[in-house]
């Protein structure tokens, strides 16, 4: 027997005693890595019943706080720059009970997250809440060390406590909606309902905002032109009035001969 022959025989010999013992190990750790993996996958979207109800209750303080409290704060103080007296002042009470309410839950709901999440800050939901935390409690001094009217500092608190009242606003509805994107991707857990009606209050909200604060320009719209046609004058719609065209072919605003007597009674009587 030559010794290629013999070599090659040596290794039909290795080949057939280790081949099946290398394919054995290797199809073990295949599935071992499969294991690993479904493991892993596992750990990352199946959480503990008590994890789920802390992520639940973290969610609802969170949108009750910077989803519907807030946003109505912002309202209330809006409506109150248009009223006087009472009703001022009771806006403006609501506007503080709104406010002070929702920096408590903010609180609460950072504490939650806080003591029982893994907080790794890796992630822009958790990133941008952090941020929002000590925005809203700076907010909260700010809105505390009002100056009064006719200070100097007024309208530069003034600017300051709108201008980051409104960001905080704006951006807490962002990171609502990131939140509800990371609960469904660690939970796959569908959150459409919840997207869609947190979607239909926000917009139901905006829409308010800008109604009312186009409301008074709304009922003052019963325009009428008196003159030329360039000349055009605001007339309250319940002001008796009649439209009529002269000779000029120009509209002349007339008001009627029994307003006139109305609103000269008391001088006919001492005529």
């Amino acid at each position: 027997m030559s010794f290629n022959s013999a070599t090659n025989s040596v290794i039909l010999v290795f080949c057939a005693v280790l081949l099946p013992f290398v394919g054995c190990s290797t199809h073990e750790e295949m599935n071992q890595s499969s294991t690993n993996h479904k493991n892993i996958k596992d750990g990352i979207h199946k959480l503990s019943p008590q994890m789920k109800s802390d992520v639940r209750v973290h969610g609802f303080l969170l949108w009750a706080a910077i989803g519907l409290l807030m946003p109505l704060g912002i309202l209330t103080i809006r409506m109150s720059y248009k009223q006087q007296g009472r009703r001022r002042k009771i806006l403006f009470y609501l506007h503080l009970v709104f406010q002070i309410l929702s920096v408590l839950l903010v609180t609460a709901g950072a504490i939650l997250s806080l003591r029982s999440f893994e907080n790794s800050f890796d992630n822009n939901h958790q990133k941008i809440g952090l941020v929002l935390y000590g925005a809203i409690w700076v907010q909260t001094a700010v809105g505390f060390f009002r100056p009064r009217r006719g200070n100097g500092r007024r309208s530069s608190w003034y600017f300051l406590h709108w201008i980051l009242g409104t960001m905080i606003s704006l951006v807490g509805i962002i990171n609502i909606y990131t939140g509800l994107k990371a609960y469904t991707r660690r939970t796959l857990t569908s959150t459409s309902l919840y997207t869609i009606l947190f979607t239909v209050q926000v917009c139901f909200m905006a829409f308010f905002y800008l109604f009312q604060d186009k409301w008074d320009f709304i009922q003052k719209q019963g325009v009428l032109i008196s003159g030329s046609a360039d000349d055009v004058e605001a007339v309250t719609p319940s002001d008796p009035v009649i439209l009529q065209t002269d000779s000029n072919n120009q509209k002349v605003l007339i008001l009627p001969a029994e307003s006139c007597a109305k609103r000269n009674a008391l001088k006919n009587l001492f005529d």
